[in-house]
């Protein structure tokens, strides 16, 4: 059998790509896990959230933003893991300089194979670890929001103090608007601890 589409591409090494972007759902979150959130969060669906809060920062900075862009870096940014897995931040300090993005690199030249679209796809995730781009600036505050958002709804779903330390130092973002949403989200967290956990929102 010819698993050749037209001239293009190998439907095997297509398959194979599909099958690691679906093992990020099923790749924890490790940072919830460690701080003992019995039913975290996996990958694929913190990518969703990023791509989702990329979607409406791009509607608010005052930049032009290719959108199209925007989102595929959203839905790239973590795709290694699919090999990697999710390697929490305090582990990184125990890596050698540079081996991270080293390691996270060959993972997704694994993944991507000889794909047609690998050049493209590879060049996006570099431009998402350069951050020289508009866009590129926006994913990782969309990738930070994600973040203190679902932090923000564990500890209203569930009180656990271990998730104090994600706001113990303020974050800086790169656009106005995203520190706007997080100096709010900061407020709602404040403000929610004032009333004591029996008043929280379910």
């Amino acid at each position: 059998m010819d698993d050749t589409v037209g001239d293009i591409m190998n439907v095997t090494d297509i398959v194979q790509m599909l099958l690691h972007g679906n093992q990020l759902k099923r790749t924890a979150r490790t940072g919830w896990v460690q701080r003992g959130v019995s039913q975290g969060e996996n990958v694929a669906a913190h990518s969703y959230g990023v791509a989702f809060a990329a979607l409406i920062l791009a509607q608010l900075v005052e930049e032009p933003v290719d959108l199209g862009m925007a989102l595929a870096l959203a839905i790239l940014h973590d795709l290694p893991e699919g090999l990697t897995s999710d390697i929490p931040a305090p582990a990184w300090r125990f890596l050698p300089a540079g081996l991270k993005p080293q390691m996270e690199q060959a993972a997704l030249d694994e993944i991507m194979g000889d794909t047609p679209f690998e050049p493209l796809f590879l060049a996006w995730w570099q431009e998402l670890g350069g951050n020289e781009s508009v866009e590129a600036r926006l994913v990782h505050d969309a990738d930070k929001i994600d973040l203190f958002v679902q932090a923000l709804v564990f500890e209203e779903q569930t009180g656990n103090k271990h998730l104090a330390e994600f706001w113990k130092l303020e974050y800086r973002f790169h656009f106005e608007v995203a520190q706007t949403i997080y100096d709010h989200l900061r407020q709602r967290r404040e403000r929610l601890y004032r009333q004591g956990p029996e008043n929280w929102p379910e």
